[in-house]
């Protein structure tokens, strides 16, 4: 199977075939990582641009080391220091940029569809990296790829989802993703944080989070957004710590081998506990290696996809199956591939 699409904007438009790809891919990335010449030449010729218009530090970096490590030319934009502070609306920013010869535009915002309005109307390709409070998807990839590295195939598998449901673009992401590929979902959070009918995505709640963590095989425990809580949903982080701090009384109910999660920044002492997050369950940091590689993967598939959009090929073509998939690494002796280690 191969990538048809231009752009990466969420999840839930993807089949479970499409995110198993990124997944594979991913791990071919993974061993690239482990070498001693990490850089390889896929994205020679392309140039990349970072549109973050909301603060960044870990997707930023993994995506900036993922586009170095593919030999891409960068552009790192920043808002505060844009046109956009005078006035400049979102499309004419990405169309002076485009008019520079740039191939992908890598789109965090705080307006929920920003990216997919983006896509709409440019010819690059656009990777989402966040929009507002609707999803985050290669962020939902690298949790998969982690949850699969650790317990093997999803299907069957429960994942629990806890904290603030409503505002959380991450939580969203993995709901679709997890769902696609045959997982059970459940969401633990207070009240006033869960969406409303959030049971139509094929998940169940549960606001008691003992209850919730019984026997479930991975915990993604999500950041209070502090930038995020003006509306006054808590009463208090002391009254949510008091609820719904992850500690370690509740992992004993967990399945053998489960294990904790969190997507980063972690609030330590108020969604999760100190001996949690240094806990022997805790995947953290893996996350956050196997994000550089999801990401890598992402840049790889949609690099491939515009390769043959240029050559004329229409998505339904790709999708038929004409040409052989993607596998980084079984490729990388073939010197016309772009995927052979560099020289140090």
């Amino acid at each position: 199977m191969i990538y048809g699409r231009k752009d990466l904007l969420d999840l839930e438009s993807l089949d479970a075939g499409e995110i198993t790809l990124f997944l594979d891919t991913a791990e071919r990335f993974r061993e690239i990582n482990e070498r001693e010449v990490k850089k390889v030449p896929t994205l020679r010729g392309f140039t990349v641009v970072n549109l973050f218009f909301e603060n960044s530090t870990r997707t930023r970096i993994s995506f900036e080391l993922a586009e170095k490590r593919l030999s891409a030319d960068i552009v790192n934009f920043s808002a505060s220091t844009s046109s956009v502070a005078k006035g400049e609306t979102l499309l004419d920013t990405a169309e002076n940029v485009l008019a520079m010869k740039v191939d992908m535009l890598v789109m965090r915002h705080g307006a929920s569809g920003a990216p997919h309005y983006l896509a709409r109307n440019i010819p690059a390709s656009v990777i989402n990296a966040g929009d507002g409070t609707h999803e985050h998807p290669t962020q939902g990839l690298l949790d998969l790829l982690t949850m699969r590295r650790h317990l093997g195939d999803l299907a069957g598998r429960r994942v629990v989802i806890v904290g603030d449901i409503l505002h959380s673009r991450v939580a969203r992401s993995n709901i679709h993703g997890l769902t696609k590929l045959g997982a059970e979902v459940v969401l633990c959070g207070p009240p006033s944080l869960m969406p409303v009918a959030v049971e139509r995505l094929g998940v169940r709640v549960e606001h008691e989070l003992g209850a919730a963590l019984a026997g479930a095989d991975a915990v993604n425990i999500l950041r209070i957004q502090r930038e995020r809580q003006d509306s006054g949903l808590l009463p208090s982080l002391r009254a949510y710590a008091r609820d719904w701090q992850v500690q370690p009384r509740h992992l004993e109910a967990m399945a053998p081998g489960g294990i904790v999660m969190h997507p980063g920044p972690m609030n330590r002492g108020v969604e999760i506990a100190q001996e949690v997050a240094n806990g022997p369950r805790a995947v953290i940091l893996d996350q956050v290696t196997n994000g550089v590689a999801v990401r890598m993967a992402v840049l790889y598939l949609l690099s491939a996809a515009r390769r043959r959009m240029s050559a004329g090929e229409t998505r339904e073509e790709a999708l038929a199956g004409e040409l052989p998939a993607a596998e980084p690494v079984r490729a990388a002796k073939n010197t016309d591939t772009g995927l052979r280690a560099e020289s140090a």
